[in-house]
């Protein structure tokens, strides 16, 4: 059996869309249509249901399709094997949106100087979506902010930094008290369907502090920015990459017990790619 075959197949799966797989594999819909026609007649039966130029996956497909992703994995594994002493293979990096940026522009940097053979795919989201893609092994390793639960033992954390929440406010109000603002000027939210936003959230809470709400935005820059205007203040962690250029906002501290979000690295302890791994682990959290 063409694994080649195998892996096509589960982006259409994935896609539910036979244009959009075909866009995804550089290939033709003809030449994936090929391909699911033969892998069917190697396996014995129908992979998907065809009504038109539509196609969709069979009961079996589906089947099919889990356990050949959790195969196909297997595979790229065993292909490591021979590299375990040679810093050399594929690696599949998730990274918190707001840590490209800073942290993984650097990572990527000093990767490419000093292991030029290990290959970086890198996907963008919110670390509740990396922490699922991570869990479901779709990802090998990922850049994120730690959640407000205990971490499973099967992974391991590495802190690579810490980012203490401030208010950041107009330039005009910096000599004002912090819990002052948040009370009395218009509140521009970080969401809270973010984990960092529910650190913020929960710090209101505590602090008994009710905020008059003007939005929710899910983007530290946006939030920067209108802040910068004069739209609002904002309870935010004070972020490690740089702040968009050109803005006049003042950063003003919290009192003791103010909200941290920790950075870092999350892995399967029981990887195969572990040594691969624990190379990009090292430059991430040289000199923290």
């Amino acid at each position: 059996m063409d694994t080649r075959f195998l892996e096509s197949f589960v982006v259409v799966a994935e896609s539910q869309s036979l244009a959009e797989a075909a866009r995804k594999l550089n290939l033709t819909s003809a030449a994936l249509s090929l391909r699911i026609k033969a892998l069917e007649s190697e396996v014995g039966f129908a992979l998907v249901t065809r009504t038109g130029r539509t196609i969709s996956p069979t009961a079996s497909g589906l089947t099919l399709a889990a356990r050949a992703k959790s195969f196909l994995a297997d595979l790229r594994d065993f292909k490591t094997i021979g590299f375990e002493r040679v810093l050399k293979g594929e690696l599949r990096l998730g990274v918190a949106s707001s840590a490209v940026a800073g942290p993984l522009c650097n990572l990527l940097l000093d990767l490419s100087d000093r292991h030029p053979e290990i290959e970086l795919s890198v996907t963008k989201g919110s670390s509740s979506s990396l922490y699922s893609r991570l869990t479901n092994s779709d990802l090998d390793v990922a850049l994120m902010y730690k959640p407000d639960f205990d971490l499973p033992k099967s992974l391991e954390w590495r802190q690579v930094l810490q980012e203490r929440y401030i208010v950041i406010a107009a330039s005009a109000l910096r000599s004002f008290d912090p819990h002052d603002l948040l009370r009395t000027e218009p509140f521009i939210r970080y969401d809270r369907s973010l984990w960092s936003g529910q650190l913020a959230d929960e710090y209101l809470r505590k602090t008994h502090i009710a905020p008059k709400e003007l939005m929710e935005l899910d983007g530290l820059e946006a939030i920067a920015v209108l802040v910068d205007r004069g739209l609002g203040v904002s309870l935010v962690p004070n972020r490690s990459a740089p702040w968009p250029e050109g803005l006049n906002i003042a950063k003003l501290p919290l009192p003791a017990g103010a909200p941290v979000r920790e950075l870092g690295l999350l892995w399967h302890k029981g990887s195969s790619r572990v040594h691969l791994i624990e190379a990009v682990a090292a430059i991430t959290t040289e000199g923290n």
